[in-house]
């Protein structure tokens, strides 16, 4: 093979969305037999690897990321998939073993845990190699690829040629979605791919937040790299590397005529003459990738404003002392039941409720309005339905970047059959074809990682595992965001600013697109305009006490896109990470709103990142304060966003506790999140209960850990941990109503089954216990509303319900990719409901609502409504509570439930059954240590 050829024949049938449909059968073939035409065979070179003895994990290391490793496609790759349904290689080889995980986990062991991952092992075994590539002609690097998967294994002799192989090895797997989403950081994306609603409402939500212009973006990179010293030269050495690597890709495949279809089908390239360009990447659009992946995942708080509406609307119910108590019950900011990632009691106060408030700024009663962010529509983009339409993706995208995903399962080898810590732990990232996160391995001089990494920013392995030891993360959603109140002066675009009335910074973005193959939106355009103010961009104007005002949300990230390059550079650094201290060191120098957790062969560790900025006395985190300097950030420099952040000590952190388990629930005792719902039934419970049984009985295994995770991913919190007391409060006098009896009957049956969401067989695509699911995600959402909305009253729970989603059952619209995203169970009014009827029953509450709101606290109220609205849900058909979609036919149970790889290009793939699981997920024990 020469060293620009690409890795396999197939790699030149590599892009469309949708194509005309005047493309038949036959004139589908001749195309793409003239695609493939001019095509020489790529031989792959079977060289042996050697083994590696740099490994420490024994063979007893397995990862998953589906669809598969391969994320890019030619035309003619594109075509067929469309066409026939045929996948081009490696694109979806690990969909099926993830998939298949549901109905194979109960009889799972450890000799059987690579029938549903992958070995993670360093290297590719003699007689795997699929293909061996010197990118770009180099001699000091080498991108090798496995049969089985086709995963980049990169090895490097020189510092510059591994990272250089880094980059060349992202772009030959994701090309594609790295531009796009270096589009949707720079605001950018439906002049570049076109003008869809949901394309419109990514860039615009994603830019509202982190309005960058090109300057802004080169000083993050200065900045970064200027206060990290020697790391710092390093890191962006590294990050020059890659970039050639991905350019000398971009060359190649466009020489070559292999380059991903849907530049083609978005009109950037032309199949026929190969005319148009697709242009190189540049450092400042690895900032732009950075500022999404960091508000989708590591940016936790805001919602400032949204508290003081429903404060107010508490205060307005119930008067200015009950109503906050009210509010303050509902908001559950350290509450005594909710499961806890750090459970040995230890105390780590953050953003805790200051005994007198001070600097409030709430605003007036219904004076509230959201800034505007378009203006300027034509063509399509004019008129109120569009508008709308923009909107509703726009919300769509912020709702689901608030959203904290992922778990991780951790127990001390204290308490595993061969006394090595074990783990079971990932990311929760949605599910897209090609996958936002990529997987590889890379060797090199100062770097020894395998793992994932989001694609373009692939760098330095992300999540995975050294020789030694292996991490992953979770979102911790702890609030690094603040709302100020900026008092406006002369007019609108002025504010005061520490006494000086000063111009606002307006940044704008124009964007025009026109149809194409991939998507026929008419032409149109508008631009896109940002407000900003030294405390960061305007968000919502108001009124407060009379005087007008703007609220800007300040985030200590903002502007520091690219500071945790340093912390990620460490994690791969075999030379500086070697113990849990060295690791915790490491995740200290990523300023993004993580929980991170560590394994090797004798411990365990966690630490929770992120720039907790450090609050002036007597500030409120959960409400909007003035813009003044007694309630700015302590040290906080205006020109730089830098300020006082909390130290290390006081972050929750841990070494070698009995276990650690986290699915986004809360950190510790006194440490509160942004995110509501952190109470007595969480997600986090379905682990807590699981690993804790394990952990108590001893003898823990990889497979007993990984049975934990996958049996807690098809169950129904609210049927698993808050369904029996309802039937208690229900069944508390004989049913005499059939329809009600029924529904009770079945939904007990449910319970006593497990109350899981799981097939009657493997591939069945049907429920066991289905009319107990139906009647239960009907019943959910009624129930709710008759137990609160009496006593709150309409606008009260309207404004809690802004605060805290109802219900997110996995066939609701939510998560980073809406409906069919998999994760389920986070956001709900589970605890809610545990609290009020567990105080209707008489059962002892800690820290219970302020008030008693089933029945007005009667239990035979109580049951009165609960039957009135469970008759109500049974009484809904199939086809009422699951109402199809773009994926499902009404009534499809199991298909509104089913997990979607949505696509993000030309290439589909098949419906999986629900799991609520990390997309990307390791399975680890050491066996030794350097």
């Amino acid at each position: 093979m020469s060293p620009s050829t690409p890795r396999i024949t197939s790699d030149r049938l590599r892009t469309p969305r949708r194509f005309p449909k005047f493309l038949k059968t036959a004139s589908l073939c001749a195309l793409i037999a003239g695609l493939l035409s001019p095509l020489s065979p790529a031989a792959a070179a079977e060289t042996s690897a050697a083994a590696a003895a740099n490994d420490y994990c024994g063979g007893q290391c397995s990862d998953i990321l589906p669809p598969g490793e391969n994320g890019n496609a030619t035309l003619a790759q594109i075509l067929l998939n469309q066409a026939f349904g045929t996948q081009p290689s490696h694109a979806e080889d690990q969909l099926g073993r993830y998939g298949n995980l549901p109905s194979g986990y109960s009889a799972l062991t450890d000799a059987k845990i690579n029938d549903f991952f992958n070995d993670a092992s360093f290297g590719v075994a003699s007689g795997q190699v699929e293909s061996t590539t010197k990118p770009g002609g180099r001699t000091d690097v080498t991108i090798v690829r496995d049969k089985k998967t086709g995963v980049p294994h990169i090895t490097g002799t020189t510092r510059y040629g591994t990272e250089y192989g880094a980059g060349y090895a992202a772009a030959q797997d994701r090309l594609w979605l790295m531009d796009v989403f270096r589009h949707v950081g720079r605001g950018q994306l439906t002049s570049f791919a076109g003008g869809a609603a949901s394309n419109q409402g990514l860039e615009q939500e994603f830019w509202r937040s982190a309005p960058y212009t090109e300057a802004d973006l080169q000083a993050q990179i200065d900045s970064a790299t200027a206060k990290a010293g020697a790391r710092g030269t390093q890191a962006l050495a590294d990050a020059n590397a890659y970039v050639d690597g991905i350019n000398a890709y971009i060359d190649a495949s466009d020489s070559g005529r292999y380059f991903p279809g849907e530049y083609v089908l978005t009109g950037h390239k032309d199949s026929i003459t190969n005319a148009g360009t697709i242009d190189h990447f540049k450092l400042t659009d690895l900032v732009a990738l950075a500022s999404v992946i960091g508000s989708l995942f590591g940016s936790g708080g805001g919602g400032e404003v949204n508290n003081a509406i429903s404060l107010l609307a508490a205060q307005s119910r119930y008067g200015v002392t009950e109503g906050t108590k009210v509010w303050e019950s509902f908001r559950e900011r350290n509450d005594p039941e909710a499961a806890l990632t750090v459970h040995g009691g230890e105390s780590f106060p953050y953003a805790s409720r200051p005994d007198s408030a001070q600097g409030q700024a709430l605003p007036d009663a219904g004076s509230v309005t959201r800034e505007p962010l378009v203006y300027d529509r034509t063509g399509s983009a004019a008129g109120a339905s569009a508008a709308t339409a923009s909107a509703a993706a726009a919300k769509a995208s912020v709702t689901s970047a608030r959203r904290g995903m992922s778990n991780a399962l951790v127990v001390s080898g204290k308490h595993t059959a061969s006394g090595h810590p074990i783990a079971v732990f990932g990311p929760q990232t949605g599910y897209f074809a090609p996958q936002l996160l990529m997987l590889q391995e890379i060797q090199g001089p100062g770097l020894s990682a395998r793992g994932a990494s989001f694609a373009g920013l692939s760098m330095y392995v992300e999540l995975g595992r050294g020789q030694d030891y292996s991490w992953s993360a979770t979102t911790s959603g702890q609030d690094i965001i603040d709302t100020y109140a900026v008092e406006l002066c002369q007019d609108d675009y002025h504010y005061l600013y520490r006494g000086t009335c000063t111009a606002m910074d307006k940044v704008e973005r124009t964007n025009s697109w026109k149809p194409t193959t991939a998507d026929g939106t008419a032409a149109g355009s508008y631009r896109m305009q940002v407000y900003r103010t030294k405390y960061g961009p305007v968000e919502y104007r108001a009124t407060v006490g009379g005087k007008k005002v703007a609220y800007t949300t300040l985030r200590s990230s903002f502007m520091h896109e690219a500071d945790s390059i340093i912390g990620f550079q460490m994690l791969n650094d075999p030379d500086f990470v070697k113990s849990p201290a060295t690791f915790q060191s490491a995740v200290q120098n990523i300023n993004y709103t993580f929980n991170w957790f560590y394994a090797d062969s004798a411990h365990t560790a966690y630490y929770n990142s992120g720039d907790n900025p450090v609050r002036a006395n007597g500030v409120d985190a959960e409400f909007p304060v003035w813009a003044q300097s007694a309630y700015e950030w302590r040290n906080w420099d205006a020109g730089t966003n830098t300020a006082s952040y909390t130290p290390a000590s006081a972050h929750p952190n841990s070494v070698d506790q009995d276990y650690y388990i986290s699915w986004n629930n809360k950190q510790a005792k006194d440490y509160t999140t942004a995110s509501w719902g952190n109470g007595s039934v969480h997600r986090g419970d379905l682990l807590e209960d699981r690993v804790s049984k394990l952990v108590a009985a001893g003898g823990v295994t990889r497979s007993a850990l990984v049975k934990a995770m996958a049996d807690a991913a098809l169950a129904d919190l609210r049927a698993e941990d808050v369904l029996p007391d309802l039937l208690k409060v229900v069944n508390s006098s004989p049913v005499t109503d059939s329809t009600a009896a029924a529904a009770v009957s079945k939904l007990s049956a449910w319970v006593a089954a497990g109350a899981r969401r799981t097939e009657t067989s493997a591939g069945s695509h049907a429920y066991a216990n289905a009319d107990a699911i139906r009647i239960l995600d009907a019943w959910w959402p009624l129930l709710v509303k008759a137990e609160f909305q009496p006593g709150l009253g309409g606008d009260l729970y309207t404004a809690f319900g802004n605060n805290l989603p109802v219900d997110e059952a996995p066939s609701a619209g939510h998560g980073p990719t809406g409906s069919h995203a998999g994760s389920s169970f986070q956001y709900g009014w589970w605890s809610y409901v545990d609290k009020d009827i567990r105080a209707v029953l008489g059962e002892p509450v800690q820290g219970g609502l302020a008030q008693t709101y089933c029945g007005g606290g009667s239990l035979s109220a109580c049951r009165d409504l609960l039957i009135g609205s469970l008759k109500e849900a049974a009484g809904k058909t199939a086809a009422t509570v699951y109402p199809g979609d773009d994926q499902c036919s009404a009534g499809d149970q199991w298909c509104a439930d089913s997990i979607v790889q949505r696509t993000l290009g030309g290439i589909k793939h098949g419906k999986t059954t629900w799991q609520n699981r990390p997309t990307f997920q390791q399975v680890v024990e050491y066996t030794s240590h350097r």
